[in-house]
């Protein structure tokens, strides 16, 4: 059997190894137009920034290791221009020579990729407006930076993504005083806001220039040097030394869409679940297509890593042995630093769901990377968004400084699962105080999910604060009195959690108590004490006076 594989940085390289390991008799061509294969793009931003000092530590594989490790036949350099599903060929060029010629195949992985979007922007071909995906990419901004004189001086970042997020922190990191251009209102758009607000607040005390629900309008060329004027649609503007457009990358699907292959509403290839395209013989992986969401029920286009590599695993199975092996979906599991922080989310965020109308509650808690008792706990935020009928957990939010990372993973488990917020109650964990609580964080969160789920308790969320009538509402403070004095709601009365029994008698019962604490645990209490007293309208401020001042801010 004849395989051709299009592609070979992430998928395509995968693909290829997987399928030797599968069958030794197979005639395996890789393709790669690029001059690397098997890349770690992910860590470009770090390169740039210094963090990964040799450009050798981001490529995981050559053509000569490949050829030598599994016999297969490599060709960098070389664009595949053309694909004739009748007589089962592709066209090929060689990029230096110019040469075309033609090859068959039995079967054809699609492993094209995606290719960033830069917006027809007048002055976007400036020389020092850039673009990130290719190793190439970031050798021509790293010979940029390097000619910056005298000093690095003034960056652009646009685009408020996870990438452009990396960029920003390396690019402080090279010296560049950095200004970040976001046309929402918030970075990192599979956060909800209050979430990305902590983002918002690490950024701005490193000293990150944000500029949110802000677009770039165009960029003017100075009369003299090599900087340019970044101008914004409000009538602003940034005076810089480079750019980085980094508003998101589109399915590369020009070989498939000529082709005759079906392509979705999203741009990408339209593939089954064993990664198989409209045609029998043609199958196709990673950033080019577009895979089923399981919380959405729909497709979605969303270029991971992580997915990447399960697909073409799967395809080079399907491939070799058969359509035996699918690929479940892609819930976009993701993970960010930022600066100290990390933040991270799986499933699906409110503004997603709201799209969708799918129905959902949500619940904010904040809690601790470790016991409390042992040495340098650091804060951790969760919001978890689940569905009201049955529990079923639709999406999480994480944002701290350590132990993110297995948080969400702890979540994105029982989200990939279908599973409720009743199994993260149950969920075990590995406990040492050096590691986490006996309850750990991801429990809490489900045990406040299921106190709002059977209705134990009522909640309110920041978005309401401003909104409250005074008239018809009465906000209660159950904190310290030294807290009260030192942040407070506006129009809040004070009444401490230990002294509420004794004050029941001066809290109105003709209308609706809000109560809310630091984060939403004494704001629980009060509220099951005011329930068992007769008050019937009572609302927690789900994780408290805490989520609501990172949004506020």
């Amino acid at each position: 059997m004849k395989i051709i594989i299009v592609g070979g940085v992430a998928g395509g390289a995968t693909a290829a190894a997987r399928m030797r390991r599968m069958d030794e008799q197979a005639d395996i061509i890789l393709y790669e137009k690029g001059y690397f294969i098997s890349s770690a793009t992910c860590g470009l931003p770090y390169y740039i920034g210094g963090e990964i000092r040799q450009r050798e530590d981001l490529l995981l594989q050559n053509p000569q290791g490949l050829h030598r490790r599994y016999a297969l036949t490599v060709r960098v350099d070389t664009e595949v221009i053309a694909i004739d599903l009748g007589a089962k060929t592709v066209t090929v060029r060689r990029r230096r020579s110019r040469q075309v010629y033609v090859e068959t195949f039995d079967k054809l992985l699609l492993s094209t990729g995606a290719e960033p979007i830069r917006p027809p922007l007048a002055g976007a071909d400036h020389p020092a407006v850039f673009t990130l995906r290719t190793l190439m990419d970031a050798e021509a901004i790293r010979e940029h930076i390097r000619q910056c004189d005298p000093s690095p001086g003034v960056a652009v970042v646009v685009g408020g993504g996870f990438i452009g997020l990396e960029m920003a922190e390396n690019l402080h990191k090279a010296g560049f005083e950095v200004h970040l251009v976001e046309k929402a209102d918030q970075v990192i758009a599979p956060l909800d806001y209050a979430m990305a607000c902590i983002a918002h607040q690490q950024m701005k005390q490193r000293r990150i220039h944000l500029w949110l629900g802000q677009e770039v309008a165009q960029f003017e060329a100075q009369p003299t040097g090599r900087r340019l004027e970044v101008q914004l649609q409000g009538g602003r503007s940034i005076l810089a030394d480079l750019v980085i457009l980094s508003v998101g990358v589109r399915p590369d699907i020009s070989l498939a869409r000529t082709a005759g292959l079906e392509t979705g509403p999203l741009g990408g290839i339209v593939v089954n679940p064993f990664m198989q395209t409209s045609h029998p013989d043609v199958y196709a992986v990673g950033d080019a297509v577009e895979v089923y969401h399981p919380v959405a029920a729909a497709p979605m286009h969303l270029p991971l890593a992580g997915p990447a590599h399960k697909q073409a695993r799967i395809a080079a199975d399907n491939i070799i042995e058969g359509n035996l092996s699918t690929y479940n979906g892609t819930i976009g599991v993701a993970i960010a630093k930022i600066f100290d922080l990390t933040v991270a989310s799986a499933g699906a965020s409110g503004k997603l769901l709201k799209r969708l109308n799918i129905p959902y509650l949500a619940s904010y808690t904040h809690g601790f990377s470790h016991a409390t008792y042992y040495p340098t706990p650091s804060a951790l935020s969760i919001k978890i968004l689940f569905s009201p009928q049955d529990g079923r957990l639709l999406g999480a939010q994480i944002a701290g400084v350590d132990g993110i990372d297995k948080r969400i993973e702890m979540l994105s488990q029982v989200i990939q699962r279908q599973g409720t917020v009743y199994d993260l109650q149950q969920l075990e964990h590995a406990y040492a105080p050096p590691y986490s609580s006996a309850t750990d964080p991801v429990n809490e969160a489900g045990s406040v999910a299921v106190n709002i789920l059977t209705g134990r308790v009522k909640v309110v969320h920041w978005t309401e604060i401003p909104l409250l009538d005074f008239t018809k509402d009465y906000l209660l403070d159950v904190r310290s009195a030294s807290e009260y004095s030192e942040v407070h709601i506006e129009g809040a009365t004070l009444i401490p959690i230990d002294e509420l029994r004794k004050h029941l008698d001066e809290i109105p019962r003709n209308r609706r108590i809000i109560v809310y604490c630091a984060v939403g645990k004494r704001g629980y209490i009060a509220a099951r004490i005011l329930m068992q007293n007769g008050f019937t309208e009572v609302y927690n401020l789900s994780g408290g006076i805490r989520t609501y001042h990172f949004a506020m801010r």
